[in-house]
């Protein structure tokens, strides 16, 4: 029987599907806060990370969105990755 990680978040796609992802933990760089997910989809072919901007709407509600910026999302990733591989030794 497999186990159900305890932090389940549910997301919908573009395609209005519902994907599950694991949340692994928030983070923050350059003033912004970011939430890391990994995907619980069997399918997915190969181990992975989700990276969401945490942003305020007008009422200081938080909302999820992608990283458009490919220099943001890449100096995002990159730091997260230095801290995965921290922990990992």
């Amino acid at each position: 029987m497999k186990e159900t990680p305890l932090n389940v978040v549910e997301l919908i796609d573009e395609n209005d599907e519902i994907k599950l992802f694991e949340y692994r933990m928030p983070f923050y760089y350059d003033g912004r806060e970011y939430m890391v997910l990994t995907p619980l989809e069997e399918e997915t072919e190969e181990d992975g990370i989700v990276i969401l901007r945490v942003e305020q709407d007008d009422k200081g509600d938080d909302y999820y969105t992608t990283i458009d910026d490919l220099d943001e999302l890449e100096e995002v990733f990159d730091a997260v990755n230095q801290v995965f591989e921290q922990t990992l030794n």
